[in-house]
């Protein structure tokens, strides 16, 4: 019996299979932490960004001043993040993740890199190289996404 020809919709609907388990994967190691998706952005970003403003933060998790203020404030509730006036001006305040935010999100990398090998256990070395090599080259034309 022949196998049904691939087409390119079908090639492409595999890949976001691909990666709506990744993404699944994510939320949750991120669920069982007790955080929403957004909240574990933010702490993520903060970990990497210390004294983010907030408005930094709003425009790299693409969403509102308002909404940021809100998450936030969730957190600080919980002690994960905290915002810090810097110097004597009291409208500029700087947001960091706490030792306890750090700590709850510490071990998402590895977490994901995991994930990431159940994903492409069904492959060998060879037929993992094939792929990259195929994904580089379909990826070498395209707009980068923007990390602000």
């Amino acid at each position: 019996m022949d196998e049904p020809e691939i087409t390119l919709a079908s090639s492409l609907e595999l890949l976001r299979w691909i990666g709506w388990a990744q993404r699944k994967a994510g939320e949750d190691w991120i669920r069982e932490r007790e955080i929403s998706f957004e909240q574990g952005f933010v702490l993520g970003y903060l970990v990497q960004n210390p004294g983010a403003i907030q408005r930094d933060i709003a425009q790299v998790s693409r969403t509102t001043a308002a909404s940021v203020s809100s998450l936030l404030q969730g957190l600080e509730r919980r002690g994960l993040v905290e915002r810090r006036t810097e110097g004597g001006n009291e409208r500029s305040k700087r947001v960091y993740a706490t030792p306890a935010g750090v700590e709850l999100i510490d071990g998402f990398d590895t977490a994901m890199a995991a994930a990431d090998e159940t994903i492409l256990a069904p492959l060998d070395e060879a037929e993992r190289a094939t792929l990259h090599a195929l994904l580089r080259k379909i990826t070498a034309e395209m707009p980068r996404p923007t990390r602000t």
